[in-house]
């Protein structure tokens, strides 16, 4: 009798709790549903305080802290609870995307990929873990899965483009020219869309197409970041200089400070010929942030031209230092080193060049990514 009488005070006592567990539970989120957030993460944290070990409301006090952008404390709350209960629905998702918007890319792909396994048809998921890949720059991983995002929503065009951006950046050209055509038919304005295309043309050699689409992309946004830069690039590598330099000109109109453009526009005029202009256009773009190696090579050569020796080897060293494996560089500092009767300076710097191979002028999409 006794026993029996101790069981039910056990039960009683346990129906209780759990009784007070869900008014707790359920105050926490009638407090989140009405933005009382600060309100909702001290009801959870009542909870935990009597049960610790409670993974619902690890993950419940996870939700609250992601609404109120504790995202760090939230990442820590769901990996507690789901090291208590791996299988808890919904939480690896929450998980990833906290680590996603901390920028903790490489820590946000394994619960996305754990939150696939758990709901492979869930388009946000998709969405999310394939660009979180972008993010990272693996860009073959991300095309498969941002294709299946786009499939389940293909109106999206700003998805499309990021998904055009990674054909492009993995070098599935068609994939992109693709996405371009879902693009145009959508906005048949769209300046990006144009660039993409081009971009794409230039990798599958159709440089013809690539200007016609870059001349398009001008037409309908003259004032879009690098698209005057994109189309001087173009008519640089097909050696039509004055054209290129226009182009130049009106990059750096559009934005003073793209050393890029102001780079191949000293080129252009050294090519030309305007040794003066091409001096004092290279000065500037040495001085930008992102300068490339082109800047130090071609004023070393307007300086040593012009007996500015000192000047024009330390311009020539800068150039090596940025990258040893080009050839340009080295040929042109022997020279510079032989044209002083420094007989092993120039030697060196020869047999260095001989052992060199010139690359082949860098795609387009090289050109126009950030600069470091």
């Amino acid at each position: 009798m006794k026993r029996r009488f101790q069981a039910a005070v056990i039960s009683v006592s346990l129906f209780a709790g759990a009784q007070v567990w869900a008014q707790s539970a359920a105050t926490a989120e009638a407090l989140m549903q009405q933005g009382r957030l600060p309100e909702a993460e001290q009801a959870w944290r009542s909870v935990l305080a009597g049960h610790p070990n409670d993974a619902a409301a690890l993950a419940g006090l996870g939700l609250v802290l992601s609404h109120e952008e504790k995202y760090s404390e939230a990442a820590d709350a769901y990996r507690r609870a789901l090291k208590l209960n791996p299988k808890l629905p919904g939480v690896e998702l929450n998980l990833g995307l906290a680590e996603f918007k901390q920028s903790h890319l490489h820590e946000a792909i394994p619960p996305f990929h754990a939150a696939l396994r758990e709901e492979p048809t869930n388009l946000q998921v998709r969405t999310l873990l394939g660009m979180t890949y972008y993010g990272l720059g693996q860009f073959a991983e991300a095309v498969p899965l941002l294709k299946s995002a786009v499939s389940r929503s293909p109106q999206n065009t700003e998805l499309r483009g990021v998904l055009a951006q990674a054909c492009l950046h993995a070098k599935q050209f068609t994939c992109t020219l693709e996405q371009y055509k879902a693009i145009v038919t959508v906005n048949p304005n769209s300046a990006q869309a144009h660039i993409l295309a081009a971009e794409a043309d230039d990798g599958l050699n159709r440089t013809a197409d690539a200007v016609a689409e870059f001349e398009a992309a001008v037409r309908v946004a003259p004032q879009e970041p690098n698209v005057h830069f994109g189309l001087g690039y173009l008519l640089w590598k097909q050696h039509k200089y004055p054209e290129a330099a226009k182009e130049f000109e009106q990059e750096l109109a559009n934005e003073p400070n793209h050393a890029q453009a102001a780079a191949y526009l000293g080129d252009t005029r050294l090519k030309l010929e305007q040794n003066s202009d091409a001096e004092a256009t290279l000065e500037k773009a040495v001085k930008m942030p992102g300068a490339p190696r082109l800047a130090w090579v071609d004023l070393g050569t307007v300086l040593a031209d012009e007996h500015k020796n000192e000047e024009a080897t330390a311009a020539l060293e800068h150039a090596i230092q940025m990258d040893p494996t080009q050839v340009d560089a080295h040929w042109r500092l022997a020279r510079l080193y032989q044209a002083q009767g420094k007989t092993e300076q120039a030697r060196a710097e020869f047999a260095k060049a001989r052992a060199l191979h010139q690359k082949e002028d860098q795609s387009l999409v090289q050109q126009m990514a950030p600069q470091k």
